[in-house]
């Protein structure tokens, strides 16, 4: 039988490990991966889908989505080969398919992939004539 005084203190272990239960236990759905972590270091292989035992605080892990992600890119201005000023915009669609590189490599793949996408939009349109963009 537990005394007065040691209930309190089996309260709150119990309620602890309720809480590293709880942070251990991760599902993934079918277009996520979990690229982990233990102790700072790389794990070899992403984690999911499905149920994924993560023991926090030694382990932690970064959600990926593995579906093709739309992104709009806005109107830039443009100066063609023949110093004609021209508008235009365009869409990018791009998905991960190497969740570790995306994770570790870049610091923000989102921003990177924008960033690329304008770059690559103004590099190539300005070396064209109007006539070429047109046609």
């Amino acid at each position: 039988m537990l005394s007065a005084a040691a209930a309190p203190g089996c309260l709150i272990a119990a309620f602890v490990f309720l809480i590293f239960l709880f942070k251990w236990i991760n599902v993934l759905k079918e277009y996520e991966r979990a690229v982990t972590f233990w102790l700072g270091r790389l794990s070899k292989q992403p984690k999911g889908p499905g149920l994924v035992l993560i023991f926090w605080p030694f382990e932690t892990m970064v959600r990926i989505s593995l579906r093709t992600i739309v992104h709009d890119v806005p109107a830039q201005d443009i100066i063609t080969k023949d110093n004609v000023s021209v508008k235009v915009n365009a869409v990018v669609y791009f998905r991960v398919v190497e969740p570790e590189k995306a994770v570790v490599q870049v610091e923000n793949y989102l921003y990177a992939t924008s960033q690329l996408a304008h770059t690559t939009l103004r590099s190539v349109l300005g070396q064209a004539l109007l006539d070429e963009l047109l046609s």
